[in-house]
């Protein structure tokens, strides 16, 4: 039975209106201040003053503020409800991904996020030939020796990433781990050359992984995606893995909602 005609109606609001909020989030993202009706029009190449309307639409009901300089941005009720969705979804699209990577693979692949100078693994996808024991979900370890550690902190700046280890150690388990922050931030500089982060027996004797950032609406970043296993398997891959590591972290930033990249 077809729709009625209100029905389709509203599908078709809402879906103008996710179009001017996404408007919103690259606006933000580029300029940093209020978009005023016609920059998004201009932006999403719609008619002014069905925008306007829009625009007008989602600020009674929360999700924009009018700034006084008559420009829009995103309202926190907005951000509230975008971030708990965010946390739904890394873990449910987050899953469904790092199970098709692993299966492409054949390691096992994680899902991390930084927690205070630890990363702490949230998804996990273990192929059953994985002689892993055990279960990394909810288990925090250093960021500056993890297998997560440099790509969550991927667009951190030097002072940033400073911050974070204030109080670190550096004495990490494996032979190769750094043993100063300037010794990470190399290696981190490193990575974004490459696109991707290798860490090579810094968390324990023999384990090789590579990881590369994930992205939420804002563009920002949330998690790392992991590929992890014995380094005499994986060292010769590097670059078929590291790639394969970076598209899948860039599908999951898509069903995020991030920005595609240039």
């Amino acid at each position: 039975m077809s729709q009625p005609p209100a029905t389709a109606s509203n599908i078709s609001s809402m879906g103008r209106g996710f179009e001017v909020i996404a408007a919103l989030t690259e606006l933000a993202i580029t300029s940093g201040d209020g978009a005023s009706v016609t920059a998004v029009a201009e932006h999403l190449g719609r008619d002014r003053s069905q925008v306007s309307r829009t625009l007008a639409a989602l600020d009674r009901r929360g999700y924009v503020t009018r700034e006084a300089s008559r420009g829009y941005r995103l309202a926190w009720r907005w951000y509230a409800e975008a971030q708990e969705i965010t946390e739904v979804r890394l873990r449910t699209d987050g899953l469904t991904i790092l199970d098709e990577l692993a299966t492409a693979v054949g390691e096992s692949c994680f899902l991390g996020v930084l927690r205070g100078a630890d990363t702490v693994t949230i998804v996990e996808s273990v192929p059953p030939a994985s002689r892993m024991i055990g279960s990394w979900i909810g288990r925090a370890y250093p960021a500056d020796c993890s297998d997560a550690g440099q790509a969550v902190l991927w667009d951190a700046d030097d002072d940033e990433v400073r911050d974070v280890f204030a109080v670190a150690s550096f004495d990490g388990a494996g032979p190769r781990a750094p043993r100063s922050v300037e010794d990470f931030l190399a290696r981190l500089n490193a990575a974004r050359e490459r696109g991707f982060a290798i860490v090579d027996e810094e968390a324990e004797a023999g384990l090789y992984s590579v990881s590369a950032p994930v992205r939420d609406f804002r563009s920002e970043v949330v998690a790392a995606l992991q590929i992890v296993g014995e380094r005499s398997a994986l060292f010769d891959r590097t670059t078929e893995l590291g790639e394969q590591c970076r598209a899948a972290a860039e599908r999951l930033s898509a069903a995020l909602g991030a920005p595609a990249s240039e």
